[in-house]
């Protein structure tokens, strides 16, 4: 017998009740995290919007705030061999880190030089990217590599979020976000204007990938490496996928998503950190659309939204961790989620 009861609704009665889940956000709202008031499964946070999406859905896993602090929580990443989540509090210039085994929270780096986001390479160093216009790398040794910080002579605007391809390439984005103001690092006028770079992992050279986005933000691998997907945070608020040529060159810029959800207006909200999933699904830290939109929508290769997690705060980004890869977890505005879905993440970090 199955535990989902999405799988034994009729299509007329599933879109409703989809319907019905999306426009009513009083879960986000009212919401015990403290385990005090049980959570009727299947959990209320997942929310199908087409009949697809059961697919992901566990029906017997709930949502659950891990760790809550910080001023605003961005750039998750998971480390597969100590077992445990890294992320960034940008405002408070620290790092924090989970536990897997027993959910302890501690600092791992502060300051952080108001990093952002991060990963692992495929040799297990931690690449950060901070507003302090420069990308780093943590050495086995506990030195500091910087491995980007100008372009062209000129500083970087304030890398945001990174990615490592398997041939050693590290790509990243670079909007002007770390230098508006002093709350998320020090305040700065651009030189550069907004682009996505490449670092070459033999040469370290640094090569400008595509600067068509008006502010890049979020950016993740295809499972197969052979496309970018790219979240522009400006105008018009998307995503963008490009064809990825020879493992260095992004051709083919087309819209993948517009990040609109029906009930939620013209201007809907934004994606902001992403992942890819093993069946090519892209997952989308989504916020600034309101309750029932931020959280986490499921995108399909073809581009269309068939589910979401709702969280009661901002999400900004994401990533697969747990033993497995399929604990999505989530960092969102002061907070820390996490929920298991019936999938793995294609990726390492």
């Amino acid at each position: 017998m199955t535990n989902n009861p999405v799988s034994r609704l009729g299509r007329r009665s599933f879109l409703t009740a989809a319907s019905a889940a999306l426009a009513a956000p009083a879960f986000a709202q009212d919401r015990d995290f403290s385990g005090q008031s049980p959570q009727r499964y299947t959990d209320s946070a997942f929310v199908a919007l087409d009949r697809r999406f059961q697919k992901y859905v566990i029906g017997n896993t709930p949502l659950q705030r891990l760790w809550t602090g910080a001023f605003w929580a961005e750039g998750p990443a998971w480390n597969g061999a100590g077992k445990y989540l890294v992320w960034s509090d940008i405002p408070n210039n620290r790092q924090l880190r989970w536990l897997e085994e027993d959910g302890h929270v501690s600092v791992i780096h502060s300051p952080s030089d108001y990093s952002n986001g991060n990963t692992f390479d495929f040799q297990g160093r931690q690449l950060s990217c901070q507003h302090l216009r420069r990308v780093v790398r943590y050495e086995q040794t506990g030195a500091v590599t910087v491995i980007a910080d100008k372009f062209n002579g000129k500083p970087l605007n304030s890398p945001n979020d990174i990615v490592v391809h398997p041939n050693g390439d590290i790509w990243f984005t670079d909007p002007p976000y770390g230098i508006g103001g002093n709350y998320e690092g020090f305040k700065a006028t651009p030189e550069l204007k907004e682009a996505v770079y490449r670092v070459d992992g033999k040469t370290g050279k640094i090569e400008k990938a595509t600067d068509e986005l008006d502010k890049p933000n979020g950016i993740c691998f295809s499972p197969d490496y052979k496309k970018v997907y790219i979240c522009d945070t400006g105008a018009p608020a998307d995503i963008q996928v490009f064809d990825l040529a020879n493992e260095t060159t992004l051709r083919g810029k087309k819209q993948f998503s517009a990040m609109k959800l029906a009930g939620h207006g013209s201007g809907s909200g934004i994606a902001d950190g992403i992942r890819a999933d093993v069946d090519g699904n892209i997952w989308a830290g989504a916020g600034r659309g309101g309750a029932g939109y931020d959280g986490v929508h499921c995108i399909t290769p073809s581009g269309e939204t068939i589910g979401m997690i709702t969280l009661p705060e901002i999400c900004a980004n994401i990533c697969f961790g747990g033993t497995k890869r399929n604990h999505l977890l989530m960092c969102a505005s002061q907070s820390l989620y996490g929920i298991f879905v019936n999938t793995v993440g294609a990726h390492i970090a």
